[in-house]
């Protein structure tokens, strides 16, 4: 398959690896900001296959993991209201809440249904105008075109029985808040591709200029992240601090303009929470004011929530990079993907999941 079977080429990963050993004088620090980097990191045992003290951080990079458990509550509570279908992407029904799940509440006899895009959930409120219907709407930049054109979509229909429980967050935030803790050890970063392909790169170079650490607008596949890896440490080993695309295949500087101006027009920037690292300014999306008709928090108003983290789960540490899944006592035992304690655990794209589908234990070295 073209881009596909000719990125997993072993002999070339091998040759990668031979020059990044070559390259590399330091045990640097390198951040993904995505999980499905990570899922491949990990899968294919990369991140143990570096030169010696060199280590890959695990980044907030799962947007089902960062969304807010607020959210999660919001919409557990409207989906068991009377008249309602409540739909999204599968990886959200399983995330725990405070007390429950949606897949569990779907157990109970709540209409919650798995669709595919947003405008899937479109069509259902038109199909069914006697039901209100809401996307829980969730995702890095990623996903919000895609979103924004599902709202577009409503309103040239005229629907009012759909809105969206928006909970949208951006990548460059992030970045920023990690880098401004102390006790930060990121050195580069691999940014993540899908989210360049939409928004491009030009928001990355002040950061890299600012806080002086390469970020390499990186893909998924193995040598994708062996040579978005090598780039970085070319990098740090010459003292530069630039952006430098290494999924040329895909992205472009400004990325992709009309899902930005779709994004623009649809949603506003917020601050947000985010799960397991807290309030971000800055950090999310919105409907705007005049889109503000297909906002499910206001059409329900779902006040007075108390959300309340497991005591157990340690995920905040895990998407901030501070510690690793391994070192959380109850990972692998009381805390799998079948019976998860927190979001990183249930998610295809969390790095609790990650580890556990490679089989690493707690008693395993990961440095």
């Amino acid at each position: 398959m073209k881009y596909l079977d000719e990125y997993r080429d072993p002999v070339l990963a091998r040759r990668l690896l031979d020059e990044l050993r070559a390259t590399a004088t330091r045990p640097w620090r390198i951040m993904e900001v995505c999980g499905g980097q990570t899922h491949t990191l990990v899968r294919q045992g990369i991140d143990e296959l570096l030169p010696a003290g060199m280590r890959m951080i695990h980044g907030p990079g799962c947007p089902v993991c960062v969304t807010p458990l607020e959210t999660l509550d919001r919409a557990v509570v409207i989906a068991a209201r009377p008249g309602v279908i409540l739909t999204s992407f599968g990886d959200m029904l399983r995330v725990p809440g405070t007390r429950t799940d949606l897949l569990s509440l779907r157990a109970r006899g709540a209409d919650v249904r798995v669709v595919y895009a947003p405008m899937d959930a479109v069509r259902l409120a038109s199909a069914h105008p006697d039901r209100q219907v809401v996307f829980l709407a969730v995702g890095f930049e990623t996903t919000a075109p895609a979103n924004a054109m599902a709202v577009l979509h409503a309103a040239r229909l005229g629907l009012p029985n759909f809105t969206m429980l928006v909970s949208h967050v951006l990548v460059p935030p992030a970045m920023t808040a990690l880098l401004q803790d102390p006790a930060c050890e990121v050195q580069a970063f691999l940014a993540a591709g899908h989210v360049c392909a939409v928004m491009g790169w030009r928001e990355y170079e002040p950061i890299a200029a600012h806080y002086r650490v390469p970020i390499v607008v990186t893909g998924f596949e193995p040598l994708d992240l062996l040579e978005g890896i090598l780039m970085a440490v070319a990098q740090l080993e010459a003292g530069r601090y630039e952006v430098e695309n290494q999924y040329a295949r895909a992205v472009r500087r400004t990325g992709n303009t009309a899902a930005q101006d779709a994004v623009r027009r649809v949603f506003r920037v917020t601050d947000r929470s985010w799960r397991g690292i807290g309030h971000l300014p800055s950090s999310g999306l919105e409907l705007a004011q005049e889109y503000s008709r297909f906002d499910a928090a206001r059409r329900f108003r779902v006040d007075g929530l108390r959300p309340a983290e497991d005591a157990e789960c340690i995920a905040g540490a895990v998407l901030t990079g501070a510690k690793l899944p391994t070192d959380c006592p109850a990972y692998g035992t009381r805390c799998t993907p079948r019976h998860p304690l927190g979001a990183p655990m249930v998610s295809s794209e969390g790095t609790c999941a990650a580890f556990h589908a490679a089989g690493r234990t707690r008693t395993r070295s990961t440095t």
